[in-house]
């Protein structure tokens, strides 16, 4: 994903001269959020019918233009009147990931429990007799975590062009805003329709298709159960790297666990480089539990204070 964007960034290179330059660099440093963006949004609509998959992949990506095009001049406008307030904003959006992340895992640990084929049965009525609202949640839901992650690639761009023209950042957040979102939407349409592509294979003649179709079918549903996994480490892993670097003493903290691990005879290399993967995991899942339990006090004091 992040080489064909890089492909496209240099076909526009002959019109966009400098901006085209500047973007690459920005499509390179955002790379990394791009694979988070893609486990997490392809796990949000995953769950929803075959016939409205693209409808709500198309629905979701729409949600995402939006979003940049709120947030795009709104990083523009911070970054001149009040660039203080812009790490700030990430943390908040950082600890709303990770509680989002925390409330799935609690959420399907519940589910389990209560997954008697008679509670399934009754889960499964509801979300038939209100299909609209079942897809206007997943909807809403992704186009949420979008816009947390969206942010992120933004000030990344940003900062990547801090010391260009205004005309220039403008034009360099545009680029990458509109590519991002191409990019990631059009990757996700292609993961939920696997299993149509499969459905399609097996009904041609030839044995080598139907068997590429039958492996297509078997791989579609493990492939959308790994990507719920995917997604919520993700959640985790982002909203983590955003409170890692917005707080200067985690920051330093895992440079020092980094610099120290890395000194570590034969296996030292190995590990601190995937030490800063596993400190940001950790400090999204303890500030993912941190925020549930601030929330859920909160609620028993409303509910108390209701009561009375």
């Amino acid at each position: 994903m992040a080489s064909s964007l890089l492909i496209l960034l240099d076909d526009i290179a002959a019109v966009l001269d400098d901006v085209a330059v500047m973007s690459k660099m920005a499509a390179k440093k955002t790379a990394g959020v791009l694979g988070d963006d893609l486990a997490l949004n392809a796990q949000q609509v995953s769950g929803v019918r075959a016939e409205r998959e693209l409808p709500v992949v198309w629905g979701v990506a729409k949600g995402s233009f939006i979003n940049k095009l709120i947030l795009v001049p709104l990083a523009l406008l911070i970054s001149v009147v009040a660039p203080w307030l812009i790490n700030p904003l990430l943390m908040i959006g950082g600890l709303f990931l990770c509680y989002e992340g925390v409330e799935k895992v609690l959420h399907s640990l519940q589910h389990k429990k209560a997954k008697t084929g008679e509670a399934a049965q009754e889960e499964l009525e509801q979300i038939e007799t209100d299909l609209a609202t079942f897809e206007k949640d997943k909807i809403k839901g992704a186009i949420r975590t979008d816009f947390i992650l969206s942010a992120e690639i933004v000030v990344i761009s940003l900062g990547t062009v801090a010391a260009a023209t205004f005309g220039t950042k403008v034009m360099v957040l545009s680029v990458i805003a509109i590519l991002m979102t191409v990019g990631v939407y059009g990757f996700v349409a292609m993961i939920v329709k696997i299993d149509d592509l499969g459905l399609y294979l097996t009904q041609q003649t030839s044995n080598v298709k139907q068997s590429i179709g039958r492996g297509l079918l078997v791989f579609a549903p493990k492939l959308m159960k790994t990507l719920t996994i995917v997604g919520t480490i993700a959640m985790f892993l982002v909203g983590g790297g955003i409170i890692t670097h917005a707080v200067s003493t985690l920051h330093h903290w895992s440079e020092e666990a980094v610099d120290h691990i890395q000194h570590i005879p034969t296996v030292g290399s190995v590990i601190g480089a995937l030490t800063p993967t596993l400190i940001n995991l950790l400090i999204g899942i303890v500030a993912g539990l941190a925020v549930v339990l601030v929330v859920g006090l909160i609620q028993k004091v409303r509910s108390k204070s209701t009561i009375a």
